[in-house]
């Protein structure tokens, strides 16, 4: 089993950590912030993500996880070395590699000759090079190994991948990143660095692109008079097209596909090419928040300022309590700024968020729709669909759910009396 250093704990890097334990490696996790790495020594785990804590507990109690300050008390004890920082979204849409060259220059002196650096966050075509340069150590090997992990299932896409992606023009390099996936069933792709990194920022572009167009298939259907589940499900079951992204919603967003879609296109931009199709993906995502905010106005009619809402779910999606692109944010934000007043519930979030200081959230699902005219459903937490609706319909000033992300069942609705708006029904 290898010596693993991973340099940074944000959701990328405590995910690696912890599954690389699981898998049997002896793990480092390094980070700036001393405050968090005693919160992790203890198990205490700052994010929502299934099996996690659970992981990281299994990982502390074999003694194969361990949390230090600083990146160079991680490197110099270890032979494989993952840098898994931010990169943010700059304000022109490219990458911020300065945490990663920050990161990069700060391990260079202590790695042990013959280590492997490995790029494990998202990073802008070019950038194992990038990294090489920054170290400037000729002993030492830079790899592109991408993450392709989903938030809520992150762990089990980790230790069950579709495939291993690795980017390498050293070949030997390549093989011992490889090994350390030897008990994950998975392919294992080795290209060179920047097909790698490219295989990133495609990948999600086109679940993004699909989620667009289910978006704008959704729309039509609504002026059709088709039903969108019946649709995406006929259209699922060809092979060539699959299930998967089918389902409309409020709009996609997340740390992710926002960020990469941007930075694709910005990198394409750079290399002289107009990716003007990236460009519309991303439009027609800012037409759909502005498209399910306007549901929930028209049903309030012509004059809705003073008007109240109740509001079921803020993260971008469920099973995190990850706020950041959360579409449901988005369209809240289209709702208050007509003057509406909303009270909002969701499971993993206690406080309002930064972005809508004018959103009251409450701990109880039933708390938010009282007084409310409409109930809107913003994010797909299971839990929603068994709630009690008589008790919903008790609490409410009006009878009106406008289902943004078609969780709910509409015919129990319907023979409660509630009127019901979903995408694309």
């Amino acid at each position: 089993m290898a010596k693993i250093a991973v340099i940074g704990t944000g959701y990328v890097g405590l995910t690696t950590g912890a599954c690389f334990a699981h898998l049997g490696h002896d793990v480092i996790c390094a980070d700036i912030d001393e405050a968090k790495v005693e919160r992790l020594r203890r198990g205490e785990i700052p994010i929502v993500e299934k099996d996690l804590e659970r992981f990281v507990k299994e990982g502390i109690d074999s003694g194969r996880l361990k949390f230090v300050v600083g990146a160079v008390n991680a490197s110099k004890e270890c032979e494989f070395h993952y840098l898994c920082v931010p990169t943010p979204q700059g304000a022109d849409g490219s990458a911020d590699l300065s945490y990663l060259e920050t990161a990069a220059a700060q391990i260079a002196p202590v790695l042990p000759n013959g280590s492997v650096v490995v790029n494990k966050s998202t990073v802008p075509v070019g950038s194992t090079g990038t990294v090489a340069r920054v170290l400037g150590r000729s002993d030492v090997s830079v790899v592109s190994n991408p993450e392709f992990l989903r938030e809520g299932t992150a762990l089990d896409d980790f230790l069950n991948p579709d495939r291993v992606v690795i980017g390498s023009s050293d070949q030997e390099a390549a093989i011992r990143v490889a090994a350390l996936y030897s008990k994950v069933r998975a392919p294992v792709m080795v290209t060179d660095p920047i097909s790698a990194e490219t295989i990133k920022y495609a990948s999600n572009a086109f679940l993004a692109s699909k989620l667009s167009f289910v978006n704008s298939i959704a729309t039509l259907c609504e002026a059709v008079g088709a039903d969108v589940n019946d649709v995406v499900l006929g259209m699922g079951y060809d092979s060539r097209i699959g299930k998967e992204f089918l389902r409309p919603g409020p709009g996609w967003g997340g740390s992710c596909f926002p960020k990469d879609t941007i930075a694709l296109a910005r990198i394409a931009e750079d290399y002289g090419f107009d990716f003007s199709f990236l460009r519309e993906v991303l439009r027609v995502n800012d037409e759909q928040f502005d498209r399910t905010a306007q549901k929930i106005l028209d049903v309030l009619g012509n004059d809705p300022a003073g008007r109240r809402i109740a509001c079921w779910g803020l993260t971008f999606k469920a099973g995190t309590d990850d706020l950041r692109q959360s579409p449901a944010i988005e369209v809240l934000k289209r709702v208050v700024a007509a003057g509406v007043q909303v009270r909002a519930f969701d499971p993993a979030v206690t406080e309002t968020p930064e972005d809508i200081p004018e959103v009251e959230v409450v701990s109880d699902p039933y708390a938010a729709v009282e007084g409310a005219e409409v109930l809107a459903v913003l994010t797909e937490w299971d839990e929603f669909r068994w709630y009690d609706f008589d008790k919903v319909a008790e609490g409410m000033a009006g009878r009106n759910i406008v289902d943004g992300r078609n969780l709910l069942d509409r015919s129990v609705l319907l023979r409660r009396g509630f009127t019901y708006r979903g995408i694309g029904r």
